[in-house]
């Protein structure tokens, strides 16, 4: 029994309880797995991931009380849908990756359940009942124009060059040949095949920071001089540029009608949270 105590004790340090909202319990260890999701990157804000547990607890409780339910099959087609997205449609890769996890399956299909249910929850009290005026769109179109305007691009062709590889032989090369057809013969670069060509690109998306601010200082029709970087070297041709422009309430109107969803969404439900908080005894360790 003295023993029993013990690893209970010890597992308390290791996973004691964090909050508590209503008569349920969030463990350390709850939270901590939302911050290695499968097939993401950890997110290491643990005070957010906390707070959305709560939330997700507080909604739980009120679907509950109004006896909602999901489904079986629903909930196998969304599980379906995660391993065929974060395990190629392998089920025993899941299981694998659970168990690393040390997460009984019954666990994660409960998880799974729970997140459904918290959407349908949110989508019942409130977001079948937003939708925009043409007055607020056009009002959100005229106090936020930066969000609707298109996003500055450039193309450019790319000679990329191993350390070894004969420098030289490109240079000489340049001096009778265009660039494409020197970056399909020498280039180590992915779009080799296509001359080294990047189409209406941002070049922060692709390059790294000191290829972006040669591109940057480039006009139209000019050749970088080689850009120095471990193990390679780069040489950049920028082709042509395409400056930001606004866009039309027509062509920004997909845009403009989700942006005021989400955001008279999220006035809302806090709305429906403080609502649900009230009701419900809340403490956080």
């Amino acid at each position: 029994m003295a023993a029993a105590i013990a690893a209970a004790a010890v597992a308390d340090e290791v996973d004691g309880i964090v909050a508590q909202v209503g008569d349920t319990s969030i463990l350390r260890s709850e939270v901590t797995r939302r911050m290695r999701p499968f097939g993401q990157q950890a997110d290491e804000d643990y005070d957010k991931l906390l707070q959305q547990i709560i939330e997700e607890k507080l909604i739980l409780k009120a679907a509950a009380a109004a006896k909602m339910t999901m489904q079986e099959w629903v909930i196998d087609n969304r599980i379906r849908e995660i391993t065929e997205k974060s395990f190629g449609g392998d089920r025993n890769r899941l299981i694998e990756a659970l168990a690393a996890e040390k997460l009984p399956y019954s666990d994660f299909r409960q998880r799974i359940k729970e997140d459904l249910i918290v959407t349908a929850m949110r989508w019942n009290a409130i977001d079948k009942y937003v939708a925009p005026s043409p007055s607020q769109m056009r009002k959100e179109y005229r106090d936020h124009p930066e969000r609707y305007r298109t996003q500055a691009t450039v193309t450019v062709s790319v000679i990329l060059l191993r350390d070894g590889d004969d420098r030289a032989a490109v240079d000489e090369a340049l001096k009778t040949e265009d660039f494409a057809a020197v970056a399909r013969r020498y280039s180590a670069d992915t779009h080799a095949k296509d001359g080294g060509l990047w189409k209406d690109i941002r070049p922060e998306d692709v390059f790294l920071k000191e290829v972006c601010d040669e591109i940057a200082r480039l006009k139209d029709g000019e050749t970088s001089s080689w850009i120095e970087l471990p193990g390679w070297a780069f040489l950049v041709r920028r082709e042509s540029g395409t400056p930001a422009a606004e866009r039309s309430f027509a062509d920004a109107y997909d845009d403009i009608e989700l942006n005021c969803r989400m955001e008279r969404s999220a006035e809302l439900y806090k709305r429906w949270l403080d609502l649900l908080k009230a009701d419900t005894y809340i403490k956080v360790y």
